[in-house]
């Protein structure tokens, strides 16, 4: 995947209603699990007890917790692009978001994304992407939504 580099919010106005590179696959460990559910205080046998879960999961093994794909949208698009202008980011909200596949622990992910929609706001831009995290080897994805952020210049 080749990060796209924009000089400035207006270059970056170009890619609207198009899809963004795709992602690269990274593996969801059972380390990563652990720690989200040290975060957030979601310790459901389910992500994290390993031998209940080998027994009773319908996978066969621990799973993430949705919400953690959801929470890496941040970190994945910024890999995705960059506009060298921005002095910062802030995360605005999600709209529609879906879980439709569980992820065991061990798959691999990638974020495929379109810039949906640009918006002035204030100093900057709004942006509101459509994301899918796909599961490698699965039908369905992780997790669809549509991501909201807003850059300042």
């Amino acid at each position: 995947m080749k990060k796209l580099i924009f000089e400035n919010l207006e270059e970056l106005s170009s890619i609207e209603g198009k899809q963004l590179p795709i992602g690269e696959w990274y593996t969801v460990t059972q380390q990563m699990i652990n720690d989200f559910a040290n975060a957030t205080l979601d310790k459901q046998w389910i992500h994290i007890d390993e031998n209940k879960a080998a027994k009773y999961s319908p996978t066969g093994a621990t799973i993430a917790h949705g919400f953690m794909s959801v929470s890496m949208l941040s970190e994945l698009i910024s890999k995705q692009f960059e506009v060298k202008s921005i002095k910062m980011g802030l995360n605005y909200g999600l709209n529609k978001v879906r879980f439709p596949n569980p992820v065991p622990v061990n798959s691999e992910l990638r974020l495929i994304s379109s810039l949906k929609q640009l918006e002035n706001f204030k100093k900057g831009k709004k942006l509101t992407f459509d994301c899918t995290i796909e599961i490698k080897g699965q039908e369905k994805p992780a997790c669809v939504a549509e991501f909201i952020f807003v850059l300042f210049e």
